[in-house]
């Protein structure tokens, strides 16, 4: 399992893996993304007990092995971050020096080995500024990294939610790159790295719709024609509150979290 980063980003050193430029569409979806290619087949387990049965690891710090074709080994730790409603053997995880959030099946995949619980629900500290905190939620920004030779490098995306659990870090994505991320990105606002992008004249503000956001999207299979001709499945997994149109995607070759804006604007 390994994860492209964009060049320059700040980030611990992780295993990388060379990536693809591709066109990403899901569904109506536009723009483009660099999407990892991997093609292993995800085969389902029998005979392991109902993911319902089984006590909740949201919350819980995580090990295992990773195990891909003849690849060898590799050893994760990270933290479970949530549990998919819409698909509750669904898991997103946020791993140790790696900043993209990854989609698994942890108790069905194969390719995951040895799954151990190393601590329950670990303590997090929380926004200390909740107001910053509101007022980048749902915001087009501009995300400064520091690239090669000390040169800054700017990335424009949007400020989607703060993490579950992990609760000084926020969920974010890139017009470059629209697979979800999070960063303790306070720290980057109060150092300058972050600035928030000020809304054209002709846009209405975010709607900020707490507990009204209409999931009828929700649970739906989108389809995905790559440039080759072949075709990706996905299932639509979440929706942004504060940003309604937003949904999170995961694809059935891929254990990345993409995000897509799939209402169709005028």
């Amino acid at each position: 399992m390994s994860s492209e980063k964009p060049g320059g980003r700040k980030t611990s050193n992780t295993q990388e893996a060379e990536g693809q430029q591709t066109r990403a569409a899901a569904g109506r979806a536009t723009g483009s993304a660099n999407m990892m290619k991997k093609k292993a087949s995800q085969k389902k387990q029998r005979g392991r007990p109902s993911s319902q049965l089984r006590r909740s690891i949201v919350g819980c710090r995580i090990s295992h092995g990773w195990k891909e074709g003849n690849e060898p080994i590799t050893q994760w730790k990270g933290i479970v971050l949530d549990q998919v409603p819409i698909n509750p053997s669904l898991y997103l995880v946020k791993y140790d020096g790696i900043d993209c959030v990854y989609g698994l099946e942890l108790h069905r995949d194969e390719r995951v080995l040895k799954l151990k619980i190393l601590s329950d629900k670990v303590p997090f500290p929380r926004v200390t500024d909740v107001r910053l905190a509101n007022t980048i939620i749902g915001k087009a920004v501009e995300h400064m990294f520091e690239g090669e030779h000390g040169s800054k490098d700017e990335w424009r995306g949007m400020v989607l939610a703060q993490a579950p659990i992990m609760k000084a870090w926020f969920y974010i994505t890139y017009e470059k790159d629209p697979v979800l991320y999070m960063y303790q990105l306070l720290d980057d606002y109060k150092e300058g790295d972050l600035r928030v992008m000020p809304e054209s004249s002709g846009s209405a503000p975010a709607e900020r719709e707490p507990g009204g956001v209409v999931d009828g999207l929700i649970g739906k299979h989108v389809e995905y024609t790559k440039e080759d001709g072949s075709k990706r499945i996905g299932m639509v997994i979440h929706q942004v509150e504060a940003k309604p149109s937003v949904y999170f995607i995961k694809f059935e070759d891929d254990f990345h979290i993409y995000v897509y804006d799939l209402v169709k604007k005028s």
